[in-house]
């Protein structure tokens, strides 16, 4: 089936064009040319912008992933946060048994298999972790990793399958193991020194999750994750921009170093997204919102309460950050990372027809997926 797209201005992934014709056909974009509203017979009101990509998604809608690992969950985050922007995530498991992390790896083999809009793997964050940087990670199931567990992220039914882990806690052939499997190895809830982290790298870890928060520290005498990460040119970070989680001059400083084509921007979203919720138990602790902050018992940060619109927002509005460079942060950049720049994160001819418009105020107006509107406001 063949659709056409009238929109008065789009950013198309590397920059911005005025007046311009889209040609979809079956889901994928055809051509882009310059043109008028007669010609189409969609019109878009607002910035046509690629759809946002975010792979940290711990829940949304009211559903927290590890509470109920289900296809229907699945379907409920998806939704919530297309109304924010987003047309492709991770859905993120935080550590938990070995059952939770089966039953969420059937779920999403499940969303593969039904090809549930909106989501295109997984993200195992643990449980090889670090005791001293669990943040609320459970210490009762962070534990070595073994082959039940390696035969669970390595399986081929997943779709993208990220693994958040501790290099001090999982060696450098097992990381290359993973590696060499397809699983995309990020670095993070870590006390690691910078050998480690450089020897973790060295065998294929390509990412760092939630850049500064639960990892260690950069110092005068020791680099530590943070340092590294900063250092390393190929690495990809991601960077929770709700101005709790890190400052906004940390932000300025990690952009700096590491650039739009590095700097993914991750939301690290709790069940409170998209929903009226305030509370929701996790495996014993009560993750309390208040405004746009949310944490247990004591003032720890669980999770975030961001979306990747308001992420957007903060990132050029707060940080000043060029609108060009923020919205490759939130789309294009995530996709290179994955291994899906050439269907995500622009729109152009050969591309998946996911993308958002956005009004004046950077606030959603309507999302697609596969050219099919999923939202409106």
């Amino acid at each position: 089936m063949k659709q056409t797209f009238f929109a008065t201005q789009l950013f198309d992934g590397s920059e911005f064009r005025q007046q311009q014709c889209i040609e979809v056909v079956d889901g994928q974009v055809t051509a882009l040319f310059d043109g008028s509203a007669s010609q189409a017979e969609y019109c878009v009101d607002g910035l046509l912008v690629p759809g946002f990509i975010d792979v940290q998604v711990n829940g949304g809608g009211g559903v927290l992933f590890n509470n109920q690992p289900s296809l229907a969950s699945l379907t409920t985050m998806s939704q919530a946060h297309q109304t924010f922007g987003t047309t492709c995530m991770l859905p993120t498991l935080i550590t938990d048994g070995y059952p939770t992390m089966s039953a969420a790896a059937d779920a999403m083999a499940e969303a593969i298999a039904n090809k549930l809009k909106g989501v295109c793997g997984i993200h195992f964050e643990g449980p090889h972790l670090s005791q001293p940087k669990k943040g609320i990670h459970p210490q009762n199931h962070i534990r070595s990793i073994t082959d039940k567990e390696l035969a669970l992220f390595t399986r081929q039914d997943l779709g993208k399958v990220i693994v958040t882990l501790a290099p001090e806690n999982v060696t450098p052939d097992v990381i290359s193991d993973l590696v060499k499997q397809g699983v995309l190895v990020c670095l993070g809830h870590s006390n690691a020194n910078a050998e480690q982290v450089e020897l973790a790298l060295h065998a294929g870890a390509t990412g760092f999750t939630h850049l500064y928060n639960a990892m260690s520290p950069l110092t005068g005498r020791e680099a530590g994750m943070v340092g590294i990460a900063l250092l390393d040119a190929s690495a990809y970070c991601g960077l929770i921009v709700d101005h709790h989680h890190v400052s906004q001059a940390s932000c300025k400083l990690a952009i700096k170093c590491k650039g739009s084509d590095r700097i993914m921007l991750v939301t690290d979203a709790m069940s409170h997204v998209g929903s009226e919720q305030l509370t929701e138990t996790f495996l014993g602790m009560e993750i309390t919102r208040k405004g746009d902050k949310l944490t247990i018992e004591g003032g720890t940060l669980a999770g975030s309460a961001l979306d990747m619109a308001s992420a957007v927002r903060n990132t050029h509005h707060s940080l000043q950050v060029p609108l060009a460079q923020t919205l490759q942060m939130a789309s294009l950049t995530p996709a290179k990372f994955l291994g899906l720049e050439h269907k995500f994160g622009c729109i152009k001819p050969g591309y998946a027809a996911d993308w958002l418009s956005l009004d004046t105020n950077l606030q959603v107006n309507r999302t697609w997926i596969s050219g099919k509107q999923v939202f409106a406001a």
